[in-house]
């Protein structure tokens, strides 16, 4: 039995370390083990890495945020049959709806966030636009990112 989570369905037993791992929130090395031990159990399941990076940026461990976004990215290109890396793709790529490309995009986002937040304006731009050309709808919302990037306040927001 699988169960659909963010990134895709997980193998039995995932869904459930997954949601351990939140319930643990508040104690940092108890989550944390849960989440590495549902990587360690489906190393391909995306709902891992989703949950992975976004508890690594929430806990402000930026480095570890960016590791794992980056290989969320290559096991979502992999899934899907693309090259991993953003900077060599296009819109013709994939097919940017199915459901490991839709992944990298908001990967790809996240990785841009995780950047600017990292106070690198300049990636985070650069990736900003390949998401725009991939996403011209913006599926997967980057332009709140873009709109973050932009703003004035940008510093205050951080705190």
């Amino acid at each position: 039995m699988t169960i659909a989570l963010y990134g895709g369905e997980a193998p039995e037993g995932i869904a459930e370390l997954l949601q351990d791992a939140m319930q643990r929130y508040a104690d940092t090395e108890s989550a944390e083990a849960k989440l590495l031990e549902a990587r360690e159990k489906a190393p391909g399941s995306l709902a891992v890495y989703f949950s992975l990076y976004k508890f690594y940026f929430y806990k402000k461990r930026l480095v570890e945020a960016e590791n794992t976004a980056r290989a969320a990215l290559s096991e979502a290109a992999s899934q899907g049959g693309f090259a991993p890396d953003w900077k060599a793709l296009d819109s013709g790529s994939t097919d940017w709806s199915a459901q490991a490309a839709h992944f990298y995009l908001f990967s790809l986002k996240a990785l841009a966030f995780i950047r600017l937040r990292q106070g690198d304006d300049a990636e985070c731009a650069r990736i900003l636009d390949k998401l725009k050309e991939l996403d011209y709808s913006d599926s997967v919302g980057a332009s709140v990112i873009r709109e973050i990037a932009q703003g004035a306040d940008r510093t205050a927001r951080w705190n």
